[in-house]
């Protein structure tokens, strides 16, 4: 994971941090995170709608979106020249991104790579309500476990209203059991562009309330083997056996034959 800050040359020292830039390189995966006191005078354009509406953590969608307004686009006609002098076999946003170190002819702001404990004290709570993992139920309903250790029920036909997108999801059960954590546990997703944040569900899912039938398709969905482990991390089973032996991996529970792991910190695996 690489942390960059948003700044405006413009700005008088001591430079102010207006946003910032999270990129998972594995996944190649942006989210941009706005600093509590955001001003959507000072924020970049496009991430200034999201200061204006008091929404701090943007979307992978729009991340990316801001990225690309930022680099190179892929329809420039001298693009294959372009590789070739700077090395590259393919395009890649984050590597355009850092070779121009942000910086577009539109406005003066511009990217620096910070380290993670530069980040403002305050993003720990937000981190605390990150997902951790997600079962789908009946009736349109997610259970949805966040970082904090709590457990939430989300009626996503509630909370997504009179929003059209969803209805395919909620009318198709195999569809809707689909969904999947994103990375970073910003938000679950059904594709690139249908996506409910970590917040909208934290906000609006009820507290406590497992029931017992819960258990049995927690352990069906949640749980997974070491070849399934393997399968998921695209490794050999010895690999999953270092894994564990440095303590990235912990075993859920262990036999003679077989260690079965939480998925969702296998899933962990592939983004750091």
């Amino acid at each position: 994971m690489k942390i960059y800050a948003v700044r405006d040359e413009e700005e008088k020292e001591p430079r102010k941090d207006l946003a910032y830039l999270i990129y998972y390189e594995k996944e190649k995966c942006f989210y941009v995170e706005l600093p509590e006191d955001a001003d959507k005078w000072e924020t970049p354009l496009l991430l200034s709608s999201f200061a204006e509406r008091g929404i701090r953590t943007v979307g992978a969608y729009y991340s990316m979106l801001w990225v690309r307004q930022r680099i190179i686009p892929t329809d420039r006609q001298n693009l294959g020249q372009i590789l070739k002098e700077n090395g590259l076999e393919e395009y890649d946003e984050h590597t355009f991104l850092v070779l121009a170190e942000g910086r577009c002819a539109q406005d003066s702001y511009y990217l620096k790579e910070i380290p993670e404990r530069e980040l403002p004290e305050s993003f720990a709570d937000r981190y605390r309500k990150r997902i951790e993992d997600v079962l789908p139920r009946e009736n349109g309903q997610l259970l949805v476990f966040f970082r904090d250790d709590s457990v939430r029920r989300c009626d996503i036909g509630a909370l997504t209203g009179g929003d059209r997108r969803f209805r395919a999801i909620l009318d198709r059960k195999e569809l809707f059991h689909s969904v999947k954590v994103s990375v970073g546990g910003y938000e679950v997703s059904w594709g690139e562009n249908l996506t409910i944040s970590d917040f909208a569900l934290y906000d609006s899912g009820k507290k406590d309330c497992f029931q017992a039938d819960d258990f049995v398709q927690f352990a069906e969905q949640c749980l997974v083997n070491t070849s399934g482990a393997a399968e998921i991390l695209n490794c050999s089973r010895q690999y999953i056996n270092e894994l564990v032996c440095e303590g990235r991996l912990h075993v859920v529970r262990q036999d003679s034959r077989n260690r079965l792991f939480m998925r969702s910190e296998v899933m962990k695996c592939r983004w750091r």
